[in-house]
């Protein structure tokens, strides 16, 4: 068998072994997804099947790479209600792997990523889907992250402000052209911070491909993936985020024809109401969340085809991100303004 690049599956073997994980036989491991974001591997022997996920090998933004950061939180909702993955074993500083990883067990069931994944689905399916992934987004955002162990997760005070400041600075160092929108936007922004705002973790990039369905029953989540994002902040910031990923125009900054872009789910609206009535929470200064999402999709946008052009990424389409920028930047003004 090659060798995948960024995995050393020698060095993984003996790595379970001496974490305590028994490896009956031959360890083989395939890629399951890389690119743009962490690279997640397959892990398997003749009985028993890990996850492993680690860092990109180039174009990393450690902040957005953060593996002990998506350990932590996993580990410590352990505990908790909200569906994760079995922790194993993490490699913190990559001494024994050659890279920071952590290892989960591996769910075998479904993950829904493009339009063609819903082709099979019911619209009786796709609203029992819609209403789970609302119910665990409200059940994550109740935990009480001091309770689990997260109480030094993050810094939930002045989470907001500093989200607008921390994607203002990043469009400085990633834009492959000066937008006069951005700048409008970032200003608007700056001046209707919200005075007060909720705290819990929040995951950072909620959306139907980032959690795995129950094998056969799409009404049900087995796991949320992809923590890398996730910290201590304002709850409505993930409800937001979840809501503008529906906007078509997404699917430019993903490379592909997402599933969570297709009209086959509520609205924009129709989720935030529906986390609404799950969560008995109200969605106080709404317009200035759905502004900042978009301004934080307009800048990842950007930053992908920056790197692409740089040469660091050869995902499909990542040249092209940047041109949905423009439509993000116009629809959190449209949204800051209250013209949508």
């Amino acid at each position: 068998m090659s060798e995948l690049e960024g995995m050393d599956t020698p060095a993984l073997k003996r790595f379970l072994s001496d974490s305590g994980v028994e490896v009956s036989g031959e360890l083989r491991v395939e890629l399951i997804s890389g690119g743009r974001s962490n690279l997640t591997f397959k892990a398997y022997d003749d009985t028993s099947a890990w996850v492993v996920r680690r860092p990109p090998t180039s174009g990393l933004t450690p902040s957005a790479h953060d593996m002990a950061r998506e350990w932590a939180v996993t580990n410590a909702l352990q505990s908790t209600e909200v569906p994760v993955a079995k922790t194993v074993a993490f490699d913190a500083e990559g001494v024994a792997l050659g890279a920071p990883m952590t290892i989960v067990d591996f769910d075998p069931g479904r993950v829904i990523r493009t339009r063609a994944d819903l082709d099979d689905l019911s619209d009786a399916d796709i609203a029992a889907n819609t209403a789970e992934l609302i119910r665990v987004l409200a059940l994550l955002h109740s935990v009480d992250f001091e309770a689990v162990g997260l109480g030094s997760f993050g810094k939930p005070d002045g989470f907001v402000g500093r989200q607008v400041r921390t994607w203002a600075r990043q469009w400085e160092s990633v834009k492959t052209r000066d937008l006069a929108d951005v700048d409008r936007l970032r200003d608007k922004l700056q001046a209707a911070i919200p005075s007060r705002s909720a705290s819990s973790i929040v995951h950072g990039d909620y959306r139907v491909d980032n959690v795995i369905l129950t094998e056969g029953d799409t009404s049900s989540i087995a796991a949320v993936v992809d923590w890398e994002m996730s910290t201590l902040g304002d709850p409505l910031t993930d409800v937001a985020l979840m809501c503008v990923y529906r906007q078509p125009i997404f699917d430019d900054v993903l490379g592909v024809s997402a599933a969570w872009t297709s009209d086959r789910y509520p609205s924009a609206d129709e989720l935030a109401e529906l986390y609404s009535q799950a969560s008995g929470v109200e969605l106080t200064d709404w317009n200035f969340y759905i502004a900042l999402a978009n301004f934080k999709l307009g800048v990842i946008g950007e930053g992908i085809t920056h790197r692409a052009l740089a040469g660091s990424d050869t995902g499909s389409g990542a040249a092209a991100a940047a041109e949905a920028t423009h439509e993000f930047m116009a629809a959190g003004l449209r949204a800051i303004e209250g013209k949508n």
